[in-house]
């Protein structure tokens, strides 16, 4: 399911939406095979008679009791938690009932990195840290899918990112210039802003065949 347009600025694109590595609903699903298989074992087991009926309603229950708080919340949790990397931010989405989110300007990162333990590199999942500027700590990310892709993306949307903004400011400035503003004010700014040596931001589409899976 795509990332809902409706949560992104206008000139905003998804460039990649992940949820937890799929090792997170692993054992969900084994707890389901678990609970079928003991329901249907133990309603073959209760001897007949007039309770017999009784008896299979009441296992039943307790069956789907158990499906819902160790299969189902799970599975409904992992779904609803969505990383979203776009032109523009990270988001972090998260919750079923009580939604939490957080989005972290592309402007604002300064680092980032992953580490992946010996299982985790057999499984392609790992934990990616996310340092940024003017917070109190780092972000940390775990079971995220393709750690070490998910890193390199970041550091590259976070360079094209910079080069936007580099973009627009010399074209506001260019504005400016035409509208009379001080040429020689505009070069205090630190650059040649005459758009010779800005290369063209690619677009998200570029990074996402590059980056794509997960």
């Amino acid at each position: 399911m795509p990332y809902p347009d409706k949560l992104l600025a206008g000139d905003e694109e998804v460039v990649r939406h992940l949820h937890p590595h799929w090792v997170t609903v692993f054992w969900p699903v084994v707890r389901f095979l678990l609970v079928v298989g003991a329901t249907s074992f133990g309603a073959a087991m209760i001897p007949d008679g007039r309770q017999q009926g009784v008896y299979r309603l009441l296992l039943l229950g307790v069956a789907l009791v158990l499906l819902l708080v160790t299969v189902a919340v799970p599975l409904a949790r992992w779904r609803a938690t969505h990383y979203v990397v776009t032109t523009h931010r990270l988001l972090f989405r998260e919750g079923i009932l009580v939604r939490r989110g957080r989005d972290l300007g592309l402007a604002r990162i300064t680092d980032v990195s992953y580490t992946q333990t010996l299982w985790e590199r057999l499984i392609g999942s790992g934990t990616v840290t996310i340092e940024t500027a003017g917070d109190g700590g780092a972000t940390v990310l775990h079971r995220i899918p393709d750690s070490d892709g998910v890193q390199q993306l970041l550091n590259h949307m976070v360079e094209e990112d910079a080069d936007r903004r580099a973009q627009e400011s010399a074209s506001y400035i260019r504005g400016a210039g035409e509208d009379g503003w001080d040429e020689d004010r505009a070069g205090a700014w630190g650059g040649d802003w005459d758009g010779a040596d800005v290369e063209p931001v690619p677009p998200a589409s570029r990074w996402r065949d590059r980056f794509s899976g997960g």
